[in-house]
């Protein structure tokens, strides 16, 4: 019997780790499903580009898996059964993905890669779901998209939240529109994060981009044309963008799993729950302590490097070899400051901010050859790594070549 391998999620890490299986195994030795809602990869680091009219490449699925024996499976994930090892799935519905979920399979699985990541988080702040605009997803883009396409020259546009996903969202509408009046919120200084370079080159580019910058500001509730501050400011807004942070897909709490607060399912060094030691978890959905003990970070750098520990280790105790270990550590953080301007801050295995970084014309370069490998590796998952494909192995109980002896 083949040993079946479900990956739940085709972002960054679930895409990742799919490829990496399937040129690791023996394609008659394991029948591997990638489960996802949309037919093309996300190129979810270039969102705030598809929010401001840019047209991102298409990548099809089908031409990305073409001849891996990765089987595609379009659909909605609605719940896990860890103990009875099973995934529901339901029609997409559409972008809102809001119409009452229609079952189209129960699929059964030996191994299963939990890999569906993180949405929109709107902090539980009165009016943000109802008001504010979001780029977590391409339906949210596109919807935001359309939104600043209409509005007329001179129109606020507030983005709350100066972490990495909004200082590329302020800049880049504010490069794309600079007929609009952008602002940014930020809850402590803007930049506080980067070295001192870091900050200095960020404060400039934003100065010369015209961006009002609000410090030490909290959002206290948001309406269709304002939101309103912890200390009583309203801040004209016909548009919000509200980039506070990410939260965890909820279908993890929802199991037996070991979950943290957060919903995001512990693992140990390799990616294997541990609790389930059949269920592996990468990426956002995954709490996995990197570098001085420090969880790692919610981030496309950190999930692929997850991605290939959790299928190498998936193949290695498969075939009963020893399992590797991946190096999960960061060298850098990458920020585009719009088109024509980029921030490469260099960064401790921790991620501490260094006195190094890199600005201008070079890392628009360096940031954008980033964006381009991280794709690429979507559809080549096992470069530079032996072609040789490994064996299952199948003596002794099933349990064993379910779940792996190896250390």
């Amino acid at each position: 019997m083949e040993h079946r391998i479900v990956v739940l999620g085709a972002g960054y890490t679930g895409a990742v780790a799919a490829g990496r299986l399937a040129k690791r195994l023996r394609r008659e030795d394991v029948a591997i499903t990638l489960v996802n809602p949309e037919p093309d990869f996300v190129e979810r680091v270039r969102l705030h580009q598809l929010a401001t009219g840019q047209d991102l490449k298409s990548r099809p699925f089908t031409q990305m898996f073409a001849g891996t024996g990765v089987t595609l499976r379009l659909g909605r994930v609605t719940a896990v059964d860890v103990d009875r090892r099973t995934v529901t799935v339901a029609a997409p519905n559409g972008p809102d993905r809001e119409a009452p979920a229609e079952v189209l399979d129960v699929l059964e699985y030996d191994t299963l890669v939990y890999a569906l990541g993180s949405g929109w988080n709107d902090g539980g702040v009165p009016g943000t779901a109802e008001h504010a605009h979001e780029i977590s997803g391409r339906p949210g883009a596109l919807r935001l998209r359309d939104r600043l396409a209409a509005l007329d020259a001179g129109r606020p546009v507030i983005v709350v939240g100066a972490g990495l996903t909004g200082v590329e969202a302020a800049t880049e509408i504010a490069e794309a529109r600079p007929d609009l009046d952008v602002a940014l919120a930020a809850h402590g200084v803007l930049g506080d994060w980067l070295s001192e370079k870091g900050r200095a080159h960020l404060r400039a580019v934003v100065d010369e981009l015209g961006i009002t910058v609000h410090e030490h500001t909290t959002v206290d509730s948001v309406e269709a044309d304002r939101v309103t501050t912890a200390g009583g400011l309203d801040i004209p807004a016909d548009v919000t963008v509200w980039t506070t942070g990410f939260a965890v897909h909820p279908i993890a709490g929802a199991t037996t799993l070991e979950v943290t607060d957060r919903g995001q399912i512990v693992v140990d060094a390799t990616m294997r729950s541990v609790s389930h030691p059949d269920v592996y978890a990468v990426g956002d959905a995954a709490m996995a302590i990197g570098p001085g003990d420090k969880p790692l970070r919610m981030s496309c750098a950190t999930g692929v490097p997850m991605a290939w520990q959790a299928a190498d280790a998936i193949a290695a105790r498969l075939a009963d070899t020893k399992v590797p270990h991946v190096a999960l550590h960061y060298s850098k953080q990458c920020v585009s400051l719009g088109r024509k301007e980029g921030l490469i801050q260099f960064v401790t295995a921790d991620d501490r901010a260094v006195d190094k970084a890199m600005t201008g014309r070079a890392a628009v370069l360096f940031k954008e050859l980033i964006c381009k490998v991280a794709a690429w590796s979507v559809a080549n998952p096992t470069a530079g790594m032996p072609s040789r494909r490994l064996r299952v192995v199948r003596q002794g109980s099933p349990s064993r070549a379910r779940t792996g002896t190896a250390a």
